[in-house]
């Protein structure tokens, strides 16, 4: 029963975005899921509001750092699948998550500046992985960069240097990316998934499921890699 744990510094990286699409589609799957609204904004909560939340799927919001580690535990302990949405990496309520988690994602732009702070994220990673390792030696907190906004026809130089950058360091990232697409946003503005959404009024939506459905399999993938 995994915890996933979304961490970005960088507001706009498509947090929140990729964090409710893993979950929707897990969903979709018939798996239940509950996701941890954490962001002060509480914007998958406002999304759930428009009624297009499918059963398998919960989200609790009302999130603090005194309590997010008990309401981690508890969702675990009935669901799955535990998904987290945080709002950056200088506060305590990020460390807590981090405790909890089985596996990170780091959502990043594909630009130099979106990369320089998702290293703060991994900063952060490795600090947890250093504290454990204190008790249980060896303990390695499993992660991944996961590119966000990408053009999804082709691949920009920067995009490519930075995934050079990623592989001589040894960091691990997702071959999926989440690419620049009307559909996404939608969700969030007609409050539903993506398969939910008018193609009348959405271009895409086809292509947006056919991206979604390969994050959440390299997801799964990953997590069996670290079961394994």
């Amino acid at each position: 029963m995994p915890t996933i744990v979304f961490v970005s510094p960088k507001g706009g990286a498509g947090k929140t975005t990729s964090a409710l699409t893993l979950a929707l589609q897990l969903a979709k799957r018939g798996v239940r899921v509950t996701v941890i609204d954490a962001d002060p904004n509480y914007p998958l909560a406002k999304w759930s509001e428009g009624g297009g939340c499918p059963e398998t799927l919960k989200i609790i919001s009302g999130v603090t750092e005194d309590n997010i580690s008990g309401k981690i535990r508890d969702a675990a302990a009935v669901d799955p699948f535990v998904i987290v949405d945080l709002e950056g990496t200088a506060s305590k309520i990020v460390v807590h998550a981090l405790q909890e988690a089985d596996f990170v994602i780091t959502p990043m732009r594909g630009s130099w500046l979106d990369a320089e702070q998702a290293g703060r994220a991994v900063a952060l990673i490795h600090d947890q992985e250093l504290a454990v390792q204190r008790h249980v030696p060896n303990y390695k907190l499993p992660f991944a960069i996961l590119l966000t906004c990408t053009p999804p026809a082709y691949e920009t130089r920067n995009t490519a240097s930075l995934k050079k950058s990623l592989l001589e360091r040894g960091i691990p990232f997702f071959r999926t990316e989440m690419t620049e697409r009307e559909a996404f946003r939608s969700m969030f503005f007609f409050k539903g998934p993506l398969e939910s959404l008018d193609p009348k009024l959405v271009p895409g939506i086809n292509n947006a499921v056919a991206n979604a459905e390969s994050f959440a399999a390299e997801v799964i993938e990953k997590l069996s890699e670290k079961e394994g």
